[in-house]
C-alpha cells in the first residue's frame, strides 16, 4: 500500500499591474464534482472580475517596498565551481529576505484596511498569505487568502492564484472535501485547466480514500501533460496511479490480473523516464507475480548492472533467478559482487557506523556460490568457498560434497579426510551414499581393504540401487587387488631376475 502523499506548495508570485487597460472575463461554471457542495456548484450566473486593476498611489509605494523586502539580496563568497580554480571563491547574490520590514509595511496596511480600495486589499491579503506560509503558520495563510478571496475587486489572476493555492493548504491541513472543492472552484474560474490541477485532485481523492475518483484524475493528468501540455508526467503522478490499481485491487474493484496490467505499464514507463532502484524492483516484482521469470530476471540484472542493488536478498533473488535460467558463471559473479559490496550501517546502540559486506558469508550463501561455481565447472574457484561453508554447517553433508569435489580433482587425501569429517556429523542425508565415496577415494589409493570395509558398510542399505552400486564396487575392488597383486608378483620376479648371474 503506498503511503499518503505529501503535498508541495508552490506560491505563484503576482506581478503588480499598473496599466490602465481593464476588461472583462466571464467565468463559466465547468468541471465541477457532483459529489462535493459550496461555491463550485453552477447557480445560473455569471460573475465577473476583471484581469487588471490599478493600487491607488500610496498603496502602490507600500507595496513596492514590500517587494523590495522579499526579494532583497546579499552578496556571499562561494566556492569556485572552476576545477582549474580550484581553493578560489567568486562572489555570488544570495536571496536574503527582510521580513520583518515587510512585516512592518504589511502591518500598516492591515491596521489601514478600512480606508483601502477592495483591490488594494487584495494584494495585501495576497502578501500576507506568503508571508504566513513563510512562517509556517498554515492557518493564518489559508485565513489570509480567503480574505483576498473575499474582496469583490480582486483581479481575476489574483483569484485563481489564490484559489489554487488555499487548495494546497487545506489539503497539507488535511481538510480533503474543502481542498477538492476549492479545486473545482479553481476549474470552473480559469480559462485552462492544467493537467497538474488534475494531479494535485487525484492526490486529494487518494488521501481520501476514493481511489476510483483518483485513478480518474490522475489518468486524466498524465493523458492532458503528454497530449496537450507537451511534456513529460511527473514521477509521483505514475508512482501514485500505481498505488491506485493496489488499492482497487485489493478492494476488489478491479481484478487482479487487470491491476497487475496496468502496474507493469507504469513500472516500465517509470524505469525508463525515472530510472531508480525501486522502480526496477517494484517492475521485478511484478514480472513475478505475473509468473514471468525470464522478465523478472532481466529487470533485476538491470538493477544490477546500474548498482542499484544493495540488500543480500536482493542478491540472492537474482542469483537463483541466474540459477534456474543455466547462467550458473554469472550466478556466481553477482554472489561475489554482494560480497564486495559494502554498505554504511549505524549501530543502534553506539551510533557509530561501520561498513559490513552485502552477501554475507553464511553457509547458506556460501554453499550457493560453490553450487554454482561448480555448475560453472569453475572446480578450483567452488571448493575453497565450500571449504568455509562446511566449517559454518552444523550436519555433515556439505563435507561430502566438499569429498566429492576433492575426488573429482584427484586429491584423494583430502577427499577421505572431507568425508571422515562428515561423517562424523550427527546428520548426512545418505550415510551409504558417502561411505560410497570414501570407498571410491581408498580405493584410488589402492587402500583395498579399506575400500571393501566402506563398500560393505554402504551395501547394508536398504536401499536396492545403492546396495547393487556397493556390491559391484565390493567385486571390482577384490579384483583389482588380486591384479594389482599379480602385477606386484610379477614386478618382483622381473626384478629378481635381473639381479641373479646370468648362466
Amino acid at each position: 500500500m503506498l503511503k499518503r502523499v505529501s503535498f508541495s506548495i508552490i506560491f505563484l508570485s503576482v506581478s503588480l499591474i499598473f496599466s490602465m487597460i481593464s476588461f472583462g472575463l466571464s467565468a463559466q461554471s465547468r468541471g465541477d464534482d457532483p459529489s462535493v457542495g459550496g461555491s463550485s456548484k453552477k447557480t445560473g450566473k455569471t460573475r465577473t472580475y476583471k484581469k487588471a486593476r490599478v493600487l491607488a498611489p500610496s498603496t502602490a509605494k507600500k507595496i513596492v517596498k514590500v517587494v523590495e523586502a522579499l526579494e532583497r539580496q546579499k552578496t556571499v563568497k562561494v566556492p569556485d565551481p572552476d576545477p582549474l580554480n580550484k581553493g578560489k571563491f567568486i562572489e555570488k547574490e544570495e536571496d536574503d529576505p527582510d521580513y520583518p520590514k515587510a512585516k512592518s509595511i504589511l502591518t500598516e496596511l492591515y491596521n489601514d484596511r478600512a480606508e483601502l480600495k477592495s483591490y488594494d486589499r487584495s494584494v495585501m491579503w495576497n502578501y500576507w498569505g506568503y508571508i504566513y506560509f513563510v512562517d509556517e503558520n498554515y492557518d493564518r495563510a489559508m485565513w489570509a487568502y480567503e480574505q483576498l478571496l473575499e474582496e469583490p475587486e480582486a483581479t481575476q489572476p489574483l483569484r485563481t492564484a489564490s484559489l489554487f493555492t488555499l487548495a494546497q493548504l487545506n489539503l497539507v491541513k488535511e481538510n480533503w472535501d474543502r481542498g477538492i472543492e476549492l479545486i473545482y472552484q479553481w476549474m470552473s474560474e480559469v480559462e485552462n485547466v492544467t493537467a497538474q490541477s488534475h494531479a494535485l485532485l487525484g492526490q486529494a481523492y487518494f488521501q481520501k480514500g476514493d481511489f476510483v475518483k483518483s485513478r480518474k484524475s490522475m489518468e486524466e493528468a498524465i493523458r492532458m501533460a503528454e497530449e496537450d501540455e507537451g511534456y513529460r508526467p511527473k514521477e509521483n503522478w505514475y508512482v501514485l496511479l500505481a498505488g491506485c490499481f493496489v488499492e482497487l485491487k485489493d478492494k476488489k474493484i478491479v481484478s487482479a490480473a487487470y491491476a497487475l496490467e496496468r502496474q507493469l505499464e507504469i513500472f516500465e514507463i517509470l524505469v525508463n523516464y525515472y530510472p531508480k532502484k525501486i522502480y526496477f524492483i517494484q517492475l521485478a516484482g511484478t514480472y513475478s507475480q505475473m509468473n514471468r521469470e525470464e522478465d523478472q530476471l532481466i529487470a533485476l540484472k538491470a538493477a544490477y548492472e546500474k548498482d542499484f542493488l544493495d540488500k543480500e536478498v536482493e542478491y540472492i533473488q537474482l542469483a537463483q533467478l541466474l540459477l534456474l535460467n543455466k547462467n550458473p558463471y554469472w550466478a556466481a559473479q553477482v554472489l561475489v559482487a554482494g560480497q564486495n559490496k559494502k554498505v554504511i550501517i549505524e549501530d543502534k546502540k553506539t551510533g557509530e557506523e561501520k561498513a559490513i559486506r552485502v552477501v554475507k558469508d553464511t553457509e547458506r550463501n556460501l554453499k550457493m556460490l560453490a553450487d554454482s561455481w561448480r555448475m560453472a565447472q569453475e572446480i578450483d574457484k567452488a571448493i575453497p568457498v565450500l571449504e568455509q561453508a562446511a566449517k559454518l554447517s552444523k550436519d555433515g553433508d556439505t563435507y561430502v560434497l566438499l569429498g566429492n569435489l576433492y575426488l573429482f580433482e584427484d586429491r584423494l587425501e583430502d577427499s577421505i579426510r572431507a568425508i571422515e569429517n562428515g561423517l562424523k556429523k550427527p546428520k548426512v542425508k545418505s550415510r551409504s551414499q558417502a561411505l560410497l565415496v570414501l570407498g571410491q577415494a581408498h580405493f584410488e589409493l589402492q587402500n583395498f581393504e579399506d575400500a571393501k570395509k566402506h563398500f560393505r558398510a554402504a551395501a547394508r542399505d536398504k536401499n536396492k540401487r545403492i546396495k547393487k552400486t556397493a556390491n559391484s564396487w565390493i567385486k571390482y575392488a577384490e579384483n583389482e587387488e588380486i591384479r594389482v597383486k599379480n602385477l606386484a608378483l610379477r614386478r618382483d620376479f622381473i626384478q629378481q631376475a635381473k639381479k641373479s648371474p646370468q648362466t
